[in-house]
């Protein structure tokens, strides 16, 4: 997929597969107090980014649309930190599903970033 473009469909989708993949990181952390936040957390900041990114989707203006990606962008941040937590304090036993998710997570915001960028592009051309 890194060679095709990734049309708003595509994105969706990833988006929601993402949030999939929260929601079963969170379902592997322990039940206990920090195991319970964490994932209350995750859960939170995880499943937005595909939510918001569907507002954005129907964004009544280009600055509208600008402030509903960094709002998408936001929460792939706090999910980034709130999985590098997971991983150091060792809160599930394989490491592996969450650094699935940090990669995800750092693509993601990579590819949002440079959607930011060109909206912001496109609104000073238009000035």
């Amino acid at each position: 997929m890194k060679n095709k473009k990734m049309n708003r469909l595509d994105l969706e989708e990833r988006l929601i597969d993402f949030a999939v993949l929260i929601i079963e990181i969170s379902k592997l952390l322990p039940n206990n107090r920090i195991g319970n936040h964490l994932a209350g957390q995750l859960i939170r900041s995880g499943t937005s980014p595909a939510l918001n990114y569907g507002e954005a989707q129907s964004a009544e203006s280009r600055k509208d649309f600008i402030h509903k990606i960094k709002v998408v962008l936001k929460e792939l941040r706090e999910t980034l930190i709130c999985l590098k937590i997971i991983l150091r304090a060792k809160l599930i036993k394989s490491d592996e599903i969450i650094e699935t998710g940090i990669n995800e997570s750092n693509e993601l915001i990579s590819i949002f970033v440079k959607s930011v960028e060109t909206a912001q592009k496109n609104i000073q051309k238009r000035t």
